[in-house]
């Protein structure tokens, strides 16, 4: 989550972040929160080789972290991702995540309410280290007649400007998906281009998809069976009612007409999963979130998370799979005006 990046303005931008605070009290407040929350998350960590080394390590967790250092070497070795100190750290919070993201929606458009910070740029949602900030926030925005989601989530990139360390809130995954967000955020450290959330985390979910598989094929393992599919399917799924959504909203319906309309299309998206769920032998994943209240903005993460992949996924091709080629195509590729990138990526879209 790479908009917590501005915690560390305090000690390497002092200036700027001073006429940033001084604009309005809610700011400093939510400043002062970011900073202190990045502080005991750094204060928290400690080298991953001396807790490999203590026998009182217990063994599960001794045993994902030795994982997570082969994954940390495959990462610069082999997808010519960075070499520091992030991911050689460990961190235990005591706590399920690490922050909790609100994304908030007008009640007839899919386009998110964005937060600017300084260098990380305008990003589609507002992290929080305490959930209960999270929801007061959410609840403000409710109070403003804007959809909102409060959304925990387990790691994030400080762009390489801390040493990232590995979480306790990353353990609860399989080591699949454990490894394949190491690559994700070391990929934001790779290449992030300030203001374009969905560019940014299509690019690292690209990386993180295509790292995996590189990785299961470097050990003689086959993907884990089941769980992409799935999430593939539901993704699908998702993005679908968005563009159902979307033309909605852009239609001329009297606003009761389009409440009633946006309500029996959420209707659809449960039953269409129940559908797909029993494809998956009755059992589903996705149960939770499907079954909770549903609207705009939590159908927000899909879009900003995927929208992309195919796209990096045919310029990687184009470069020959060659990874420091790719990344220098990124690079090119953020360097173009916003109109000029938006038109090489659709063109990307088709060729994949």
């Amino acid at each position: 989550m790479p908009d917590t990046f501005a915690t560390d303005l305090l000690r390497r931008m002092a200036v700027p972040l001073l006429s940033l605070l001084l604009s309005a009290c809610s700011t400093i407040d939510y400043y002062a929160h970011l900073v202190q929350g990045q502080w005991q998350l750094l204060h928290a960590r400690e080298p991953v080789q001396r807790l490999l080394e203590d026998p009182a390590t217990a063994p599960d967790l001794a045993r994902r972290l030795a994982l997570s250092q082969q994954a940390r070497d495959f990462a610069s070795t082999q997808l010519q991702l960075p070499e520091n100190r992030s991911y050689r750290l460990y961190a235990d919070l005591e706590r399920p995540f690490v922050v909790w993201n609100v994304f908030a929606t007008p009640e007839f458009s899919l386009e998110p309410e964005l937060h600017c910070f300084p260098i990380a740029g305008c990003v589609a949602y507002r992290g929080y280290y305490q959930q209960g900030r999270a929801r007061g926030a959410a609840a403000l925005l409710r109070q403003q007649g804007l959809d909102t989601y409060v959304g925990g989530v387990e790691a994030y990139s400080t762009l390489g400007w801390f040493d990232d360390p590995l979480l306790n809130t990353m353990l609860r995954w399989s080591d699949a998906r454990f490894i394949a967000v190491i690559f994700h955020e070391l990929a934001h450290q790779q290449y992030y281009l300030p203001g374009d959330t969905a560019f940014n985390e299509s690019f690292a979910t690209f990386v993180e998809r295509e790292g995996l598989r590189q990785w299961h094929a470097a050990r003689g393992e086959a993907p884990p069976a089941g769980d992409d599919h799935q999430r593939q399917q539901f993704i699908e799924l998702v993005l679908a009612s968005r563009e159902r959504l979307k033309q909605l909203y852009a239609s001329d319906l009297p606003e009761h007409a389009m409440r009633a309309a946006k309500l029996a299309e959420f209707e659809r998206l449960r039953h269409d999963y129940r559908a797909i769920r029993q494809q998956w032998g009755g059992q589903g994943r996705y149960d939770a979130w499907i079954e909770s209240p549903l609207n705009n903005a939590k159908l927000l993460p899909f879009g900003l998370y995927d929208q992309w992949v195919p796209a990096f996924a045919a310029l990687f091709e184009e470069q020959g799979r060659d990874w420091r080629a790719f990344y220098a195509a990124v690079a090119a590729l953020g360097r173009l005006p916003q109109a000029a990138r938006q038109t090489k990526l659709e063109d990307l879209m088709r060729h994949h």
